[in-house]
């Protein structure tokens, strides 16, 4: 599908989708599935980080975490694995992935898929307020988020004035992403699954089930390398 606008064609949009996955479950999964579909998106690629910049060191090696994404997303033909800021090493600036994607695709509009509480903390990114000259940004409604766009704007009052003046400037609805390469910000609701790989670790360390909340695939991987133990 291409896009026109003022004569330009752009091609049919992907999702970027960063994270340390771990491990990799299906909150990261199912929003980004109902984001492609809703959006349109061509399809949605899974960025493994290197090493996150805002978060703890991963349990896990690069390997093991490559592995378990791509153990999760191969019979989703929407979803793709990226791994080139495990190539790139050192720290997983969203930034430096955005201008390299763009490099990749010049003429397909970017969306940088996040939740809320990603989104919410945003100014404390490096060089964050350059992310929309390179991508749009789609924010994904967190587990029990009290945002609703026709009700009211109860969880945007909860953020910072940087970041609600940032979102209030570049908000957008769905059309428009597909209109210009980037720039814009969206919020989508998606089904709420309050899962967190810090959970799964703390129950695997203890020895409990993490069945149902990770594709099991994932799980025998974990089983076959005795991670989180």
């Amino acid at each position: 599908m291409a896009i026109s606008d003022n004569k330009q064609i752009y091609k049919q949009a992907i999702g970027v989708y960063g994270g340390t996955f771990d491990p990799i479950h299906f909150g990261h999964l199912r929003p980004n599935l109902e984001l492609c579909e809703v959006l349109g998106l061509e399809h949605v690629r899974f960025v493994p980080a290197f090493l996150p910049p805002h978060k703890e060191n991963p349990q896990t090696s690069v390997a093991q975490r490559l592995e378990m994404v791509e153990l999760a997303i191969r019979d989703e033909a929407h979803f793709v694995l990226d791994d080139r800021e495990i190539k790139r090493e050192g720290a997983s600036y969203t930034i430096d992935t955005l201008k390299s994607l763009r490099l990749d695709f010049p003429d397909t509009p970017l969306c940088l898929l996040m939740g809320m509480d990603a989104f919410a903390s945003i100014d404390s990114w490096y060089h964050w307020q350059e992310i929309l000259d390179y991508a749009h940004i789609v924010v994904s409604h967190r587990p029990g988020s009290s945002f609703n766009e026709h009700v009211g704007f109860n969880e945007i009052q909860l953020w910072p004035d940087v970041i609600q003046d940032f979102y209030q400037t570049h908000k957008a609805d769905r059309a428009s992403i597909h209109h210009s390469l980037s720039g814009k910000i969206r919020i989508e609701p998606v089904t709420q699954l309050s899962i967190s790989a810090t959970d799964i670790r703390n129950r695997l360390k203890n020895k409990h089930s993490v069945r149902f909340l990770m594709p099991e695939a994932v799980i025998n991987l974990i089983k076959y390398y005795n991670l989180y133990t």
